[in-house]
């Protein structure tokens, strides 16, 4: 039986690009997992009680991160074999090209580069879906796991945020390695609340 837990996901954050490309790279390289990608809004999660919320702006897509969550989970509804490429795609305009997620043909790109139909996605976009599958996921997040951040990992009953310091570098087989003694935590080690490093390699 696959083992199952979710991760979450802010296109804006490079721990979260960490910690999503570890869960992919052990994917492709065949671990057993049915794994959920939940989007988190960071520019949300920073809204105060009396603000609006993102999603009910006049122009949510030039929030930070907005645009891209909502492709990348056009993508994961509408074609999910094409996700993770998207996925690893529009982390990488953020990270490693230090493109503006808020552009639309920078979103367009990533979505192209990946093999996806971008026309498709944006279609699905412009219709609301995307929007309210963000909306609908992130706050049902919050409100079942009390989720404040990105990464989080979903397993069972609890939630646990974890940053990860490296990128997996193409070696599936440690990020299956890295990624089930993540979960091993999560769901074997509830009295572990908080393990931080104080000292961090250079």
């Amino acid at each position: 039986m696959p083992r199952r837990f979710a991760i979450t996901f802010d296109y804006l954050c490079p721990f979260a690009r960490n910690a999503n490309e570890h869960v992919v790279a052990g994917l492709q390289g065949g671990a057993d997992w049915d794994v959920s990608f939940v989007p988190f809004s960071l520019a949300q999660g920073h809204v105060e009680p009396e603000q609006q919320d993102v999603w009910e702006r006049d122009e949510p897509d030039k929030v930070p991160g907005v645009l891209a969550l909502q492709a990348g989970l056009a993508v994961r509804d509408l074609d999910p074999e094409r996700f993770p490429a998207v996925h690893a795609a529009l982390f990488a305009a953020r990270h490693d090209e230090g493109l503006d997620l808020k552009d639309v043909e920078v979103v367009r790109g990533a979505v192209a580069s990946a093999g996806a139909d971008a026309d498709a996605v944006f279609a699905r976009m412009q219709a609301g879906a995307a929007m309210n599958a963000l909306r609908t996921e992130h706050t049902s997040a919050v409100a079942q796991h009390e989720v404040w951040g990105v990464p989080t990992f979903i397993a069972g009953e609890r939630a646990v945020f974890v940053r990860l310091m490296d990128r997996p570098n193409g070696d599936a087989e440690a990020a299956r390695r890295t990624i089930e003694h993540v979960v091993d935590l999560v769901e074997g080690a509830p009295m572990l609340h908080e393990f931080k490093q104080t000292d961090l390699p250079r």
